[in-house]
């Protein structure tokens, strides 16, 4: 038998002799053959794309886990996170960054261990899928992890809303309640103060969403990362560019709940002071004459709150503020606050991280080169002094405290506690966590103080106040003890007033926050139509099933004498009705993980019906409330929600099946429905 030799032998025969020979055998069949080769050349590559287009899936299994795993779609460029054994797609993941090509192979090592998936996209990124160990048995966790792999690449990744409702991440101006209406360019995913930057993100925010089809996203807390919401399309999560090496890194979870919290405990209701605030005798004054007005209209009960500015006065009288090292003269006691002038209403008193580059205290420090010690500042490149970092606070110039120093803490800190000892204060409200001067300035921040760094520091170290202690802002910080104030809202109908307040609600217990300080009834911040006396009924009615109720205009300055004795009405019902309940949801809260303040889809998981309405809340499992909250309206549809249970109205004592919809239900004004089950 012989084989075609590898290689042509020279030597045997002349070349010369054997070409042409050769040609005069082989003219006739050389275009005929070299037709067919095209041919079957042509017929392969069309073969080839047939099988690819017909046979070939367009979705292609990346990584494995026990009930479900991660796919690559190769129209959209998208990873899928889907469930088995329904096969059923909880969530769709469209890669930006990186080309959209075509279903990743696997490119290194980490093919080899099932737990793992690696892809490379050529000095683009690169790609890392894990299967991470889950929190509770029940649980499937998967890691995310791109890497640029040059500078200029701009990492994102964009969440589908398409038949998933979405929230938790950033409180925004005009909340909403899911997600997918609201509207937000792409910016740093860090807290912020709504009268500096209204379309930014507010003062409550965690890396944390959850889907309707119960999938969660936890964004790595190190990650320098951007969120942007499209209306009713999808939320991006970004890193910025220019950045070398910094990934995007977050955690996909089915079926993840929130971890166990501590529950602070506060006294109710909250009484603004709203009297001349010129002198600390004035103020003194004013507070005496607030304590006599509401035992006169029989509303005796809870805590008078002194704004900021009030706080300073009254704090100067009783000892000015002072460093550490100076030398503190003796006080004459005689000039003190006496708080059994207001008794038995308590005192709350406000400060914050702030000082005015005018004020003693700062000047001192300066005075003392104490500045980079205590407020923070820009460190210089090449030696030299530190230079205070400045930045507005309520239309002033100032210093903010340098949380990273342990000194200004234990200072900060001691000089709270004297504050609220000589004011015989019982409740201390700090006002400024929110947000990150050095971003705010353009600076690059330290490592210690990026993104919400200060937030979670500040709101740790004042935790040790204990938990009669209130906080504007919160990050990362929904285990500790503290009460959250919510932002100010308009004093009108729309999602920046009224209709903000549920959606708001809603928000911050999802996220954990679930002892929260609504902002006083009819709102704070003027609007076109003030003294609403509608509007301040229906808000009086919402904020009477919250953890407290609190209020800047007190009933008989706004409102006709009805509205007053409702407002009492309703003091005693959030006594004696809701705060059991809330005592004895905190209990679950604490044993489970359970927010206290539950959407409608808490009992009706699988009826997307229940997964946009933003109008009605449960307190536990045994309580829905639907209030009005459209101006001029008695009347409104409510959504009862577990199908199989049985919702009785507290004002009819009629009985109703859950999983129904009751139709132009009435509510007069002086009614809201409170159903329980």
């Amino acid at each position: 038998d012989r084989t075609m030799p590898l290689a042509r032998p020279t030597g045997q025969i002349p070349d010369a002799a054997w070409t042409s020979g050769f040609r005069e055998m082989t003219e006739p069949w050389k275009g005929a053959v070299g037709c067919l080769g095209v041919a079957v050349f042509f017929a392969m590559t069309i073969g080839i794309i047939s099988w690819q287009a017909l046979e070939q899936s367009p979705e292609e299994w990346v990584l494995r886990g026990r009930t479900g795993g991660m796919l690559w779609e190769r129209r959209r460029g998208a990873l899928l996170l889907r469930v088995l054994p329904a096969g059923r797609t909880v969530a769709v993941i469209a890669v930006g960054g990186v080309p959209a090509t075509e279903p990743p192979p696997p490119r290194d090592r980490c093919w080899h261990d099932g737990g793992q998936f690696c892809y490379t996209w050529e000095e683009d990124a690169e790609l890392r899928l894990s299967l991470e160990p889950p929190p509770t048995p029940a649980t499937e966790c998967y890691g995310v992890r791109w890497t640029p792999l040059r500078p200029d690449v701009m990492l994102k990744d964009c969440f589908s809303m398409a038949n998933v409702s979405w929230y938790g991440g950033a409180s925004i101006r005009a909340q909403r309640w899911p997600l997918n209406s609201a509207e937000s360019r792409a910016q740093p995913f860090v807290s912020g103060d709504f009268s500096k930057n209204p379309v930014g993100y507010g003062p409550v925010l965690e890396r944390y969403f959850l889907g309707s089809t119960g999938v969660t996203v936890t964004v790595a807390p190190d990650v320098p990362l951007f969120l942007s919401l499209e209306s009713n399309r999808h939320f991006c999560l970004e890193t910025p560019a220019g950045r070398a090496a910094v990934p995007l890194r977050y955690l996909l979870c089915v079926q993840t709940p929130p971890l166990p919290r501590l529950s602070p405990s506060h006294r109710s209701p909250i009484w603004q002071y709203y009297g001349p605030a010129g002198s600390a005798a004035k103020i003194k004054r004013g507070l005496k004459s607030l304590a006599k007005k509401l035992k006169r209209h029989h509303l005796r009960e809870g805590v008078l709150a002194l704004g900021e500015r009030c706080t300073a006065i009254l704090a100067a009288a009783v000892r000015p503020d002072h460093v550490p090292s100076e030398r503190r003269k003796r006080h004459d006691s005689t000039h003190g606050w006496d708080p059994s002038l207001i008794k038995p209403l308590q005192l709350s008193i406000t400060l914050s991280p702030y000082t005015s580059i005018a004020s003693p205290l700062f000047l001192r420090s300066l005075r003392d080169s104490e500045v980079a010690s205590y407020w923070l500042s820009l460190q210089p490149r090449f030696g030299g002094c530190s230079v205070p970092l400045l930045t507005t606070w309520k239309g002033r110039l100032c210093a903010r405290l340098n949380v990273t120093s342990k000194a200004a803490l234990s200072w900060y800190l001691a000089r709270a506690r004297h504050l609220r000892q000589a004011l015989g204060a019982t409740y201390m409200v700090f006002e400024g966590a929110e947000g990150n001067a050095f971003l705010e300035q353009a600076v690059p921040p330290p490592a210690e103080l990026a993104g919400d760094q200060y937030t979670g520091v500040l709101a740790a170290a004042l935790a040790t106040l204990g938990n009669a202690t209130v906080i504007s802002a919160g990050a990362r910080s929904s285990h500790l003890p503290l009460f959250v104030q919510m932002s100010p809202l308009r004093s009108d109908w729309s999602h920046a007033g009224l209709k903000g307040v549920i959606p708001s609600v809603l928000h911050y217990s999802l996220l954990g926050y679930n002892f929260f300080i609504p902002d006083a009834v009819g709102g704070s911040l003027d609007s076109d139509t003030p003294g609403d006396q509608e509007l301040y009924v229906r808000w009086l009615q919402i904020v009477t099933f919250l953890p407290v109720m609190a209020f800047s205009t007190p009933p008989w300055l706004c409102c006709d004498a009805w509205v007053l004795n409702l407002t009492r009405q309703c003091i005693q019902r959030h006594r004696d009705f809701v705060v059991p309940l809330l005592i004895k949801y905190s209990e679950e809260w604490l044993r489970l993980g359970y927010p206290i303040f539950r959407p409608a889809w808490w009992l009706s998981p699988t009826d997307p019906t229940a997964f946009t309405i933003e109008d009605e809340f449960l307190i536990g499992d045994e309580v829905l409330v639907a209030p009005i909250t459209e101006k001029g309206q008695t009347w409104r549809d409510i959504y009862l929600p577990g199908e199989g249970h049985l919702w009785m109205d507290t004002n009819t004592a009629h009985v109703f099946d859950g999983g129904t919809i009751l139709r132009n239900y009435s509510a007069s004004l002086a009614e809201v429905p409170v159903f329980v089950k």
